[in-house]
């Protein structure tokens, strides 16, 4: 039987021996962790976000504009099966996206590479949004200057400008996670 380019990696049925063993779970953070993409421009990214925040039952809010599709079928043709486990907002901009938090949240929390401040001394709060940038530019100046006092940064010893959009929001909502005890205690299923 040929099989899809997208289905060249699945099982064609479940491994016994793979789904005996445990999977370590955690109780989900309460109010959730809202995580951000301002203008994303590369669809694998916001995939990879997004089943990040369906893995952590954090929310997924995307600030347009979006540089690609995200309807039912693109999802469907990108192999996203996990999509429908992802809370995901779209909002025409930033403002928008602010009008929609509830009113009680804590100010967002912005993330770039152009940071004074490292990720590690941010106060992390339950119900937080936390901010990420266009791939190729960041947040826009306007925005940063905007929350001047709420921006922070990932350090790197390396060269390189910034790391990927999706390896520095898991970097950075998992320690708001363990920041805040959201990881422990481990469950086992």
């Amino acid at each position: 039987m040929r099989r899809a380019p997208r289905d060249r990696f699945r099982l064609e049925s479940p491994c016994p021996a793979l789904e005996s063993l445990p999977r370590l779970r955690s109780a989900p953070l309460v109010p959730p962790l809202h995580v951000v993409l301002v203008e994303p421009e590369i669809p694998q990214n916001t995939g990879n976000v997004a089943r990040l925040c369906a893995a952590t039952a954090s929310r997924l809010h995307l600030v347009r504009p979006i540089a690609f599709r995200i309807d039912d079928r693109a999802v469907r043709r990108a192999g996203l099966d996990y999509w429908p486990l992802v809370d995901v907002s779209v909002h025409d901009d930033f403002d928008a996206f602010l009008r929609a938090m509830p009113p009680e949240s804590p100010p967002p929390m912005l993330f770039s590479a152009r940071a004074e401040r490292s990720f590690l001394d941010a106060p992390w709060a339950a119900g937080a949004a936390l901010v990420f940038g266009r791939e190729s530019v960041g947040l826009p100046d306007a925005l940063l200057r905007r929350f001047a006092g709420r921006v922070w940064g990932v350090p790197m010893a390396g060269a390189v400008r910034s790391l990927n959009l999706a390896n520095a929001a898991s970097v950075v909502l998992f320690e708001a996670l363990r920041a805040l005890g959201a990881l422990r205690p481990a469950i086992l299923e």
